[in-house]
């Protein structure tokens, strides 16, 4: 995707995968919430993610995309929870990707690779690519 065009001298930026939890089980949605997705701590610092950090979800069961920022859950918990109003695009036992990207200049492109992490359904990481 590209982001933007600009004038100065690196004349293009576009938008990459950054870092993706692959089929993640959602654990819980809670509408009372104010809002976010709540992940294991150990699954934010594999996958490079940043508390506060946009990222998109993607529900394999039924089809739902959007976005939201993460919050870090407890360690080692396996949590994987859609708060406030995102709570109403999931259920608990759904898979789902949560996707991160980040906008890169041309000359960066080279030597980037994506983070890809793949979980059991218990949200334990199985395997960490870093390719698509």
């Amino acid at each position: 995707m590209i982001n933007h065009y600009n004038t100065g001298k690196n004349k293009m930026q576009i938008e990459m995968l950054y870092s993706k939890i692959h089929r993640a089980t959602v654990t819980g949605a809670n509408l009372n919430y104010i809002g976010s997705i709540t992940i294991d701590k150990k699954l934010i610092k594999k996958a490079k993610l940043k508390v506060g950090q946009k990222v998109e979800i993607v529900n394999i069961n039924n089809g739902e995309r959007f976005s939201t920022y993460v919050i870090e859950g407890k360690k080692n918990s396996g949590i994987i929870s859609l708060n406030g109003a995102a709570a109403r695009k999931v259920e608990a036992g759904d898979k789902i990707i949560i996707i991160a990207y980040a906008t890169l200049r041309k000359k960066e492109l080279k030597n980037f690779k994506p983070t890809i992490l793949f979980v059991d359904k218990k949200n334990k990481i199985k395997e960490i690519k870093n390719h698509v």
